[in-house]
């Protein structure tokens, strides 16, 4: 679960709390390139809404757009803590890794059927 800082906002325009996370792998690429920068990104504060004429999905939050990268997660907290902006930070959850052999795909007793 993530934790709240900075509830006690000096600048009170500022409403919505900022997320700081870590970026998952894509599922599409095997490479781990550019997976090791923070973001620092405002939840929204407002729900989208679907323009009836084009059916489009539009937002007038302009702080949703706004997308910061950051080095580590200390620069993120320090940014947001320099700037009175509340935010969550969101840790990463550590990769669980499977160890499997070929051999299983073919031994006696597996669950399922193997067919070619």
């Amino acid at each position: 679960m993530a934790q709240i800082y900075g509830k006690d906002n000096p600048h009170k325009r500022l409403k919505m709390f900022a997320r700081i996370y870590k970026p998952a792998k894509n599922a599409m690429q095997s490479g781990w390139a550019k997976k090791d920068a923070w973001i620092l990104e405002f939840e929204p504060a407002t729900p989208r809404e679907i323009e009836p004429l084009m059916g489009w999905t539009s937002s007038s939050d302009m702080l949703s757009q706004v997308r910061l990268f950051f080095d580590t997660k200390d620069e993120a907290i320090e940014y947001a803590k320099t700037n009175g902006i509340p935010f969550r930070v969101f840790e990463p959850t550590p990769r669980g890794l499977v160890k499997k052999s070929y051999a299983d795909n073919f031994k006696y007793g597996r669950i399922g059927s193997w067919t070619h």
